[in-house]
């Protein structure tokens, strides 16, 4: 576990940008628990209402077809292979503990 999950609602994992691969956070309490966030601060920032509602709408309309075009995303984009390996990575180096890590 590194120095900075222990004081931060969030931990560190890798998530892709466009076609490349950035670190990005898990929020691992908040209101926006389980949620891949690009900054840690986000995890417990106000939630903004009116957003939510929209996103609530969208995925109502459109979520059987946002899930299929997820799905090819992840079977074909180079990115989206690379970064199951990239997590896979740092969750067994956060298993075992590998120093503190800053």
């Amino acid at each position: 576990m590194l120095l900075r999950e222990m004081f931060e609602s969030a931990v560190s994992i890798m998530g892709r940008s466009g076609n490349k691969n950035v670190r990005k956070y898990r929020c691992t309490s908040g209101s926006r628990k389980g949620r891949i966030v690009a900054k840690p601060s986000t995890c417990t920032a106000p939630k903004n209402v009116k957003a939510s509602r929209t996103l609530k709408k969208t995925k109502r309309a459109r979520g059987a077809s946002i899930n299929v075009k997820t799905n090819r995303t992840k079977r074909s984009n180079a990115a989206s292979k690379r970064l199951s390996n990239l997590n896979v990575g740092m969750r067994t180096a956060r298993k075992k503990g590998k120093g503190k890590r800053i």
